[in-house]
């Protein structure tokens, strides 16, 4: 069943961040390196590690500094604040896994994934290899965007893993989030399986969609290009794989921002995510337009509830701008709705989703 929520000027308004610095126990947020074949062909250095974050409920007293991305003394955007290598506090705390757009970061995400630690959630985000903004960009990291599920799967193994954070998190209750191409991945960690030719169909018969174009990250990279890539002999055995199931066991709810590449799914494969998922996008979104995208993924989706924010964009889901980073990204930066606003409305959304679905007496 599809179930549309069109928020209005007034809605956004109210929907301004619920956890306010101080009104709940700090945030503690740490750093570890995880590791998987798939990052080795990849990441342009061909190792095959995985950086992630972890962004989780720390004791009381805490203290939180700013966490920015840019370099030091002069950056680019604002993304909250977390204390580092806090202590965990006590309780078993469920879990987040949050996947970033084409070219992001896990800390361009961290407006939201330090607001749902500070709503009781252990959240894990990573830097998916050859498709982050602190490395280099590859072919192959652009094109294997199914390979991202092996990072968030090595990731909450490693997380498990950690003597600092193991015995307070619950990951019997498991909830994943993601942001533009992180919202195809979350799809794929849910348990749909894409279909690389129907995405190639789709962008042949639509070049100018926002999701077949050239990205605003890697110009070059035209849609030929990455069909010669593909074809190569060390990428063309892990696109054969492209359609393999890669579902994420557990997984028990789910949050699209801005989903992209929607286009790769037959609806059939939609139809098989059972769990519930929110969808947020914006109705200015012109990169993964609500059309071909989110309103798609709305209809086919058996629990699905859309929320459509008005003069929002799809880079009004980054981390917010610095003045030097309105000069030196402006293209990023601009926007024309109330960023605290926009980021309002997905943590209220997504909070309720997790809340209900992640509740320890389900």
């Amino acid at each position: 069943m599809r179930m549309t929520a069109r928020c209005c000027a007034a809605l956004l308004a109210l929907c301004l961040p619920l956890f306010a610095a101080g009104a709940v126990p700090p945030v503690g947020e740490r750093h570890g390196v995880a590791h998987t074949p798939s990052a080795a062909v990849r990441d342009a250095d061909h190792r095959d590690s995985v950086r992630y974050t972890v962004w989780y409920p720390a004791q009381p007293g805490a203290q939180e500094t700013a966490l920015t991305i840019g370099p030091p003394g002069a950056p680019l955007f604002e993304v909250g604040t977390a204390a580092a290598d806090a202590a965990i506090a006590k309780g078993r705390w469920p879990v987040l896994l949050l996947s970033h757009g084409n070219g992001g970061s896990a800390r361009m995400m961290g407006w939201f994934g330090t607001a749902m630690a500070r709503a009781g959630y252990v959240v894990i985000a990573v830097d998916h290899p050859g498709n982050n903004g602190v490395d280099p960009m590859t072919e192959a990291g652009s094109i294997l965007m199914w390979n991202r599920v092996d990072d968030l799967a090595a990731a909450l193994a490693a997380v498990q893993a950690d003597p600092a954070l193991a015995a307070e998190i619950d990951a019997t209750r498991l909830g994943i989030a993601g942001y533009s191409a992180g919202g195809f991945t979350a799809l794929v960690a849910a348990g749909a399986r894409p279909d690389l030719q129907r995405l190639l169909a789709f962008c042949r018969a639509h070049p100018d969609d926002g999701v077949c174009a050239p990205q605003a990250e890697t110009p070059s990279l035209t849609l030929a290009r990455r069909m010669t890539a593909a074809a190569t002999p060390e990428l063309a055995p892990w696109v054969a794989k492209a359609g393999e199931d890669r579902a994420i066991a557990g997984v028990r709810a789910v949050v699209l921002i801005a989903p992209a590449m929607v286009q790769a799914f037959a609806p059939e494969e939609l139809e098989k995510v059972t769990q519930p998922v929110s969808i947020i996008v914006g109705a200015a979104d012109t990169v993964a337009s609500p059309a071909t995208n989110s309103d798609v993924a709305a209809e086919a989706l058996p629990k699905a509830t859309l929320t459509t924010l008005p003069a929002v964009g799809h880079y009004d889901f980054l981390s917010s701008c610095t003045a030097l980073g309105q000069t030196r990204v402006g293209a990023l930066c601009q926007v024309a709705a109330d960023k605290q606003a926009t980021h309002g409305a997905a943590i209220t959304e997504a909070t309720a989703l997790f809340d209900a679905a992640l509740s320890a007496t389900r």
